[in-house]
């Protein structure tokens, strides 16, 4: 590689974990031996069962999709973007990929040769704790604003695991058996007999000094290594590997496998200088597993009525509220959230087929809106449009039959497992939103080359979805259209803007918050439509605009903004941390009043808080000013 291009990929790196931990000069160094890869799409890098490749990679330019296999079903685990690495399994492991990498749309990947990267591994602490944690948790970046994360095919995932891993609280055993360090082996096999444990914590003063497990008889004592008539101190390991009381499974996971140990002692204050209060065995985390998001999507499945989906949801719920009482980060439970949603969506179809009999045509039932942003955390309402594919015209009308018979019945499972109809009856089994995929292409059309004529008709959450079943290529004719008809569109985008910015102000003149003056919510903060929604609408404008296809979380939105535009990067960093601290100001009162946290009693908050939330109204100043300065928006002011 020139060096030329050298300096480029270096200049890309540095804003991404973990090659910030290294000098610039590292990073050229380190560039110099990168490939350069272009991937056409559908193109696949590695899938499940290759040998593992001998380099890891990072996306430069595109969308990579990350798949595994799950009940003989290929499942989308997740998306890397520009900046995220993937691959990481032939630092760690030996066995093959347990993963596909497949290129959603042309991209660009760097390729960086394992043996290159290592030396900077060992000798730099934070890469190698950046790349051990990611292999044992997924994803654990939270980066200084700029990535989005990092993607891995790590030992979590084979058995379909995920970020739920990182948050989920680990139950173990608080009452272990404590052993004196004068207590000879015979007698610590005797305890651990009689007490039907399979390891002891050794002592002294209280504080754990070794640890002895049932493996260690059988390896040392059955043997003849270690006489049953010494003390426990020639048999134990030390210096026992300690940990926090309220540490997670993936955390406990990673500690032993950094470690190589398969046993974790919990004291009070996470070292070996206080009192024991647990242990935690490789057994403890099979157990605790059982509620990872393999095995809550394998409920799912296997679920065949809308009790057992709720069930399913409800389990949810309180991994959400848990996760957000450890300060988890807000993108890790939305991402977990949206697909665990969107399984339950696709289960509520399938049963509703099961009921119907096959579909007479092939279709795509795609959630829009906070669902199809994968934003919902809350039970909200669903929103949702069916799209079947063309059909002879004498058919027309007993396809649309079944299908909007098929959403009524799926829409009304989904009522029961929690999931209110949308108020504007934005729904499937609405006859307005179940249609072929020609008359969808001439609504589109119409949306976004005429807006403004039949305004009653048009929702901007029609230009946020995901398919939850259905045939990919109906989705993907659809955002054809769409990105097709946004070209250069500036009728369409001056009524997208208008719409954006027509939402009330957060704020008064004076920086007081502006409240509710009557109804239901006298004198509280409408969170939704005067802060949310504003950065919600804005993003998807910007999105259309600059031609992003693929990514339609908020969050995510305004982060690659940020990269295909650094002149303004500042602007739509501050919306990406703005967006998420009002999200969670929302989450976190639906949750506490069981409603759906649109609006927040300021009574109940404190000044911390209140300023938290001023402070992430403060960037939507600056992003009215910049889509008033792009967009020509004066026929729909």
């Amino acid at each position: 590689m020139s060096n030329a291009i050298a300096y480029r990929v270096a200049d890309f790196l540095k804003d991404f974990e973990p090659f910030n931990f290294l000098s610039y000069d590292e990073l050229v160094v380190i560039a110099q031996s990168i490939r350069v890869l272009n991937l056409d799409k559908n193109k696949t890098l590695f899938q499940i069962n290759d040998a593992l490749h001998d380099s890891f990679y990072v996306v430069a330019n595109g969308i990579i999709q990350l798949m595994v296999v799950s009940d003989a079903e290929e499942m989308l685990l997740n998306k890397c973007l520009a900046g995220d690495i993937f691959g990481l399994r032939p630092f760690f492991a030996k066995n093959n990929y347990q993963m596909t990498a497949k290129a959603k749309d042309d991209c660009i990947v760097y390729a960086i040769p394992i043996t290159v990267f290592k030396p900077y591994v060992s000798k730099n602490q934070a890469v190698l704790d950046f790349l051990l944690e990611s292999f044992a948790t997924n994803s654990k970046n939270q980066s200084d604003k700029m990535a989005k994360g990092l993607i891995t095919d790590s030992i979590a995932f084979s058995e379909n695991q995920s970020d739920l891993l990182y948050f989920q609280t680990l139950t173990y055993n608080r009452s272990p058996l404590k052993i004196g360090i004068h207590t000879t082996v015979k007698d610590t096999a005797q305890l651990i007999t009689d007490n039907l444990y399979d390891s002891a914590v050794i002592t002294e003063q209280g504080n754990p000094v070794g640890i002895v497990t049932d493996k260690d008889f059988r390896a040392k004592v059955a043997t003849g290594r270690v006489a049953i008539s010494q003390p426990i101190t020639q048999l134990m390991s030390a210096p026992v590997v300690t940990v926090i009381e309220n540490i997670s499974v993936a955390e406990a996971q990673l500690v032993m496998l950094k470690h190589g140990v398969t046993h974790l002692c919990v004291t009070y204050d996470g070292t070996d200088k206080s009192e024991v209060k647990g242990i935690i065995s490789e057994h403890d985390l099979v157990v605790a597993q059982a509620n990872n998001p393999g095995v809550l999507l394998k409920e799912i499945r296997k679920s065949t009525s809308a009790k057992e989906l709720k069930s399913v949801r409800d389990k949810l719920t309180e991994i959400i509220q848990s996760s957000l009482q450890r300060n988890i980060p807000l993108t890790h439970i939305q991402s977990i959230a949206g697909e665990i949603t969107l399984a339950l969506v696709k289960r509520a179809i399938e049963l509703a087929i099961l009921e119907l009999g096959s579909p007479p045509a092939r279709y795509a039932w795609l959630c829009i809106g906070s669902q199809g942003r994968k934003e919902q955390l809350l039970l909200t309402d669903q929103d949702s449009i069916l799209i079947f594919e063309d059909v002879p015209a004498d058919k027309y009308r007993d396809t649309k039959d079944y299908f909007i018979r098929l959403a009524k019945k799926a829409t009304a499972t989904l009522e029961k497992v929690g999931y209110k109809l949308c108020a504007q009856n934005h729904v499937a089994s609405n006859m307005l939103w179940c249609k072929s995929l020609t008359d969808w292409i001439k609504q589109y059309n119409s949306w976004m080359n005429t807006p403004g004529e039949k305004s009653n008709e048009i929702s901007s959450v029609f230009f946020d979805y995901e398919m939850a079943s259905g045939e990919q290529k109906i989705e993907d004719a659809l955002t054809e259209v769409i990105f097709k008809n946004a070209k250069n569109n500036v009728l369409f985008y001056d009524f997208l803007g208008n719409d954006a910015l027509r939402k009330p102000p957060p704020l008064t003149f004076f920086k007081k918050f502006n409240v509710e003056e009557e109804g239901e919510f006298k004198g509280k903060f409408d969170l939704k439509n005067r802060a949310i929604l504003p950065l919600v609408d804005a993003a998807r404008l910007l999105t259309l605009s600059n031609g992003i296809k693929g990514i339609n979380s908020t969050f995510q939105r305004y982060k690659q903004l940020a990269i295909i535009d650094p002149k303004h990067a500042e602007i739509y960093l501050n919306c990406a941390e703005a967006f998420l601290t009002l999200s969670k100001f929302s989450t976190e009162e639906g949750l506490k009043e069981d409603s759906n946290g649109h609006f927040l009693s300021l009574e109940d908050m404190n000044k911390v808080d209140k300023e938290r939330l001023k402070a992430a109204l403060a960037p939507m100043r600056d992003l009215e000013e910049l889509i008033k300065d792009n967009y020509q928006l004066t026929q729909f002011s």
